[in-house]
């Protein structure tokens, strides 16, 4: 076996060309969070669309709070700009139903701070040496609070899909594809691989370190489950059958009134969903959109299939027979481009299934990143030797059988924050994130 971890070799890479990209990182994201916080009036700023968001405003402001904290003080040493707001937007002290209530910076003075803190950040990151400490290495700090206010942008995207109201924002629909005819499944060989990363420069703790894990041969979908396909389960009745629930499922959908995706209504023979202030017939080829882990089990089983182990989604989207080793993503080494996967919110839906054919892996597995983010069968878990860094309550506080994984991304994820390693966790019951699923099945079944 001769599987290795691909990895950025920062001994050898300019230190102007780490300073570039993390000066594009932070600039990009600063981009769509001012685009998302400048579409809508005070009001909407202010109001919490719901109890499991935050006000737009606070999001704007702990962006600014974390990239102080994190560049001007941990990194660069300097005294604190704003000490008395630290509490106001610590996510652990204050959980996202009582934000509202607290004496938030007002929409200007959260503008203004973000703006004092990126202004100074960026001062520091043109002196900064990407070496000394596992903080400054390779420019994690820069990295970490790039993919911060990505993952923001993407909360922040989802607010504004829970908000009532007019359209405020728009974007080019993807590229029309043709209807996707491959095989409607792809079989993984099995045998160990490489999981996780101890090289990859800006990836987070849950991702590491790079592990042998073995992987047993099973089929996987070609292309996330669509619309269409789903459909197919509701008019079954699939909602109402407790044989395909597991049993907190089914006492959630009946406690809930759950008969469809979120945002989903019936008009006559058709389904219409709510997609930012817009109202639109469900297209049958997408990736369905805004399902729970329950739901996303409860199709596979009445398919007669399953969910997929993280270890399994993430073989099929890393794994190179022809080279036997592990890749970055599934095309390959190289960072994301558009001809790859649908991320960065340029769009605002995601592709049509079977899209991105540019993206494809070894295996001939499509849209495993971008467009949807993937239930997975797994629990969040740490890998062995797991070590938390910088801080505990990034991933270990979540660790166990109380969150399960998602991977691959989805159209609302920024390229910073999306490679084959990366892991998303959420509650079983979270529908309004951009969340899909793909199916897959043992080899013997």
């Amino acid at each position: 076996m001769t599987d290795t971890d691909p990895a950025v070799d920062t001994d050898t890479v300019d230190p102007e060309i780490l300073r570039e990209r993390a000066v594009a990182s932070l600039v990009v994201a600063r981009d769509r969070t001012t685009l998302l916080t400048s579409c809508v009036e005070e009001p909407d700023l202010t109001a919490q669309h719901s109890p499991l968001m935050s006000p737009l405003v606070w999001d704007l402001a702990h962006i600014g709070n974390q990239e102080e904290q994190w560049l001007l003080r941990a990194v660069a040493g300097h005294e604190a700009i704003r000490p008395e707001i630290d509490s106001l937007y610590d996510a652990f002290e204050h959980p996202r139903a009582e934000r509202p209530k607290l004496p938030l910076l007002s929409p200007g003075e959260a503008r203004t701070y973000a703006a004092d803190v990126r202004g100074r950040a960026l001062d520091v990151l043109e002196r900064a040496a990407f070496h000394g400490t596992r903080l400054t290495e390779a420019g994690f700090a820069f990295g970490m609070i790039a993919q911060h206010e990505q993952q923001h942008d993407e909360t922040m995207l989802i607010t504004h899909q829970l908000r009532r109201g007019p359209q405020v924002l728009t974007a080019p629909d993807p590229e029309p594809a043709p209807l996707f005819t491959g095989p409607s499944e792809v079989l993984v060989p099995g045998g160990p691989f490489t999981m996780g990363t101890s090289g990859e420069p800006w990836a987070l703790d849950n991702e590491r370190p790079a592990h042998r894990r073995e992987v047993a041969p099973f089929h996987i979908d070609t292309t996330p489950v669509t619309n269409g396909a789903y459909q197919a389960f509701i008019e079954d009745g699939g909602y109402d059958d407790p044989r395909w629930w597991a049993a907190d499922g089914w006492a959630h959908i009946r406690r809930n009134s759950i008969a469809h995706p979120l945002y989903w209504r019936r008009d006559g023979r058709q389904w219409l969903r709510r997609r930012f202030g817009l109202t639109e017939v469900v297209p049958p080829d997408e990736p369905v959109l805004h399902v729970c882990w329950y739901e996303a089990d409860a199709y596979a089983r009445w398919a007669g299939r399953r969910l997929p182990t993280e270890a399994e989604w993430e073989k099929a989207a890393r794994y190179d027979p022809a080279g036997d080793r592990s890749m970055r993503y599934p095309w390959g080494d190289a960072d994301p481009g558009p001809e790859h996967a649908n991320l960065g919110q340029r769009h605002l839906r995601p592709a049509p299934a079977g899209s991105y054919p540019a993206g494809e892996s070894p295996l001939g597995v499509r849209q495993l990143i971008g467009d949807v983010w993937e239930w997975t069968a797994s629990d969040f878990l740490p890998y062995p030797g797991f070590r938390a860094f910088p801080y505990k309550e990034y991933s270990e506080v979540f660790f166990g059988p109380d969150y399960k994984v998602l991977r691959g991304g989805a159209f609302a994820v920024d390229v910073v924050a999306c490679r084959g390693t990366f892991r998303n966790w959420d509650h079983p019951i979270r529908r309004q994130i951009f969340s899909g699923f793909r199916t897959a099945r043992s080899e013997d079944v």
